[in-house]
């Protein structure tokens, strides 16, 4: 099947319950819902512009149980971009992070080029706090990745998440402009190598 190259693929990770929907929803259609429901996997779009063209931002937000191993792989194989949620209420959600990071270093090998952001959800509940968020910080910077706490509830950083997360694609196109023309065509020559071409 053919990559559609103007579809760019977010994947939102995390335990059950930590508000992945509640994220998503929030950012896609600006609602709010108490109950809890849980996911199996929903795929939502949203129209961004990319390169000075338009193209769809396509959100999947996953299932929190490990039933499905196998859509989790096709799933971060199919990603461009990763959103890893826990809830500051739950030590045991960060944790449960540690082995999807894994797999996304696993099957995406060099993961310093790919978007990743690591999301203290509820931050609202404060009072319940299990999880500083010096602690959230940190994880990110050993994982060399970019880190955030929202809350879906009250509609804090959610935006500013999705914006983040396409901020650090960009900041990849932006720094291969600045090497200059000959490493552009250097990296061109080095695509084109190993490629088959049918006279």
């Amino acid at each position: 099947m053919p990559e559609q190259s103007n579809d760019y693929r977010v994947v939102v990770f995390g335990a059950g319950g930590v508000g992945k929907s509640s994220l998503v929803l929030r950012f896609v259609k600006g609602t709010f819902r108490e109950s809890y429901i849980p996911t199996v996997e929903d795929t939502y779009r949203q129209v961004i512009s990319c390169d000075k063209s338009i193209c769809t931002l396509q959100i999947t937000d996953t299932t929190g149980s490990h039933q499905f191993p196998a859509m989790q792989r096709l799933s971060i194989s199919k990603g461009h971009a990763f959103i890893l949620v826990y809830s500051i209420t739950s030590r045991q959600s960060l944790e449960e992070l540690k082995p999807i990071y894994e797999q996304i270093c696993q099957i995406k090998g060099d993961i310093e080029s790919i978007p990743i952001m690591l999301v203290g959800n509820k931050n609202d509940e404060n009072q319940n706090r299990e999880v500083d968020s010096s602690e959230g910080e940190a994880m990110a910077k050993k994982w060399k990745c970019a880190f955030m706490e929202t809350s879906a509830k009250l509609n804090h950083n959610v935006k500013e998440l999705f914006q983040e997360l396409l901020n650090l694609e960009k900041r990849r196109t932006v720094s291969l402009q600045i090497d200059g023309k000959k490493s552009k065509q250097q990296k061109r020559k080095e695509k084109l190598k190993g490629k088959c071409v049918v006279m």
